[in-house]
């Protein structure tokens, strides 16, 4: 069991990792290179006026709407002092929201889920403090609409695999919970009975009716008590406000042509496009079952519907707005919509699809929220240091190619050893020699010298390799320790945050402690990243 004491806190700049690309860079350390494609640049100096825009536009209806939505899913659910707090303040028009969201990950997902999390805490924290006169709620949103089972079904925690096993299709938050049960015993079994207090706590909290219940109780467990508000905007009321835009979407398609004038801009000026707009920016949703609305010469077509007239559609839209459900594109607007949101918190990938969708909110009139990259975190836990420790590897280091470093530290283990120069040099020195002297005597024997000139240098050669391999067995155990870091904190060549569960980070079983250190570590005004490394006596 890991006994946890202290966590050194490290930092690097994202441009020396290698681990991001040139445009993921400049969102966030850059932003002004976007601005045809951003309202503003995220900064302090920038807040103020983002909330005097929003502030303007976001109604005292749609505060109230959004009140009564939250007092409703909260309504059976534990709330701490901060979440009530923050509840209350959501009242008044000098409250904002700071959102980030993720899909329904299955017991959080990546660890990253974690880190955007504690990234928007604490930059309104720190936004309400700098800012006395406004107050800066953190908000999850629950991507309860999206239906890509795939890619929230299983997690691995201590390198197993945990899959959800179920025959259920479409919208992920609206799947009932059935089968999460046996996979909560599994994830038991990886921790000692001493260690299971807060893990049942967690897992006990981890249920409702559907998945985005469940979710939503989860999260709130784990940071609830930073004052976190979780929304599921998957929801009637919410949907009622939004038809306009959704009517326009039907009728004109007017997302898609936005979409597409961005896109054909960021490509001429040598940028990468995330998002593909469809004709029709919106899914229809029966029951679980999430579909394409196809646009036809003669009407739209849904499947299981069939083909159905415009003035159909929209009585549908109009009797039934939580039917339509937004996609990739019309989300984020949605969410602008209904929040009286100034910034998005989202990893490089996310922010970097933002840029395409400023023109989606200029055509209804939308004030465009600022964006911000969130922290990303290598974390290095006791057991990982102590093999750094012992391999002598460096921090800055761990940011070189794996088989490069490999053979720098077999060098400089074995410089001398390894360290042919004067031999070669000797060799070469002495075939010159040895061809000089054979064909002054005999100038027919230059193939006989070649040859044997040749056999030498092989033999040397061969030498030389022996005593490399002698070598790597001798430092074989330091060569296997760079590879068991390399794959602990770049599995698979990706980010460690991209893979590791926070359960995998706590096999003590102490998770609040483990996200509580997390939280004083973050920086959210701090662009480079984070390296946290757990130092055990």
């Amino acid at each position: 069991m890991c006994i946890f004491v202290l966590m050194q806190k490290f930092k690097i700049d994202r441009r020396e990792t290698g681990l991001f690309s040139e445009q993921q860079l400049l969102l966030t350390y850059n932003q002004d290179t976007f601005l045809p494609f951003l309202e503003n640049v995220f900064s302090l100096e920038t807040i103020e006026r983002q909330a005097s825009l929003k502030q303007k536009w976001f109604s005292g209806e749609k505060r109230d709407l959004l009140q009564r939505v939250f007092e409703e899913q909260y309504a059976k659910a534990e709330r701490s002092q901060n979440v009530s707090f923050n509840l209350n303040k959501l009242k008044e028009s000098n409250t904002y929201t700071i959102t980030t969201g993720h899909q329904l990950s299955l017991f959080t997902g990546p660890v990253f889920f974690v880190y955007k999390i504690l990234h928007t805490i604490k930059l309104c924290e720190l936004l309400s403090d700098k800012f006395k006169e406004h107050h800066f709620v953190p908000v999850f949103w629950l991507a309860s609409e999206d239906h890509d089972l795939e890619e929230i079904r299983e997690v691995d925690v201590f390198g197993r695999k945990i899959r959800w096993e179920t025959d259920q299709d479409g919208a992920v938050g609206r799947m009932t919970v059935e089968g999460l049960e046996s996979l909560k015993s599994e994830l038991r079994l990886l921790f000692k009975s001493n260690e299971l207090d807060e893990i049942d706590l967690l897992l006990s909290a981890y249920q409702g009716k559907n998945l985005a219940e469940a979710t939503f109780n989860l999260v709130n467990k784990l940071f609830g008590k930073y004052g976190l508000l979780c929304l599921n905007a998957d929801h009637k009321d919410l949907k009622r406000t939004f038809v306009s835009v959704l009517e326009k979407e039907l009728l004109s398609k007017f997302s898609f042509d936005a979409v597409n004038l961005s896109t054909d801009k960021l490509k001429q000026e040598g940028f990468k496009v995330q998002v593909k707009p469809n004709n029709i920016n919106l899914f229809y949703i029966n029951g679980l079952k999430r579909v394409k609305i196809l646009s036809e010469e003669t009407g739209f077509y849904i499947e299981d519907k069939g083909l159905l007239s415009e003035k159909q559609l929209l009585d549908m839209l109009h009797e039934h707005p939580e039917c339509f459900s937004p996609n990739v594109v019309l989300r984020p607007l949605y969410q602008e919509y209904i929040l009286p949101n100034i910034c998005y918190v989202g990893g490089v990938g996310e922010v970097s699809y933002w840029l395409q969708l400023k023109g989606v909110f200029d055509a209804v009139e939308v004030p465009f929220p600022l964006v911000q990259t969130r922290t990303s975190v290598l974390y290095i836990d006791s057991i990982i240091h102590k093999k750094m420790n012992k391999s002598g590897l460096l921090l800055e280091e761990l940011f070189s190619d794996k088989e490069d470093l490999k053979r720098r530290k077999l060098k400089e283990q074995a410089s001398e050893e390894l360290d042919f120069t004067d031999i070669s040099a000797a060799s070469d020195a002495l075939s010159t020699e040895l061809m000089s002297k054979i064909t002054s005597i005999d100038p027919g024997l230059e193939k006989y010298a070649g040859a044997e000139i040749a056999r030498i240098k092989n033999q040397i050669e061969a030498i030389q390799s022996r005593l490399i391999k002698v070598l790597k067995q001798k430092n074989e155990d330091q060569l296997l320790a760079i590879d068991a870091i390399y794959e602990r904190l770049f599995p698979d060549g990706m980010m460690q945050e991209r893979v590791l569960n926070i359960f995998s980070m706590c096999p003590d079983g102490k998770i609040s402690e483990r996200i509580d250190k997390l939280y004083h570590a973050i920086d959210p005004l701090d662009p480079d990243l984070l390296i946290l490394m757990e130092v055990q006596k």
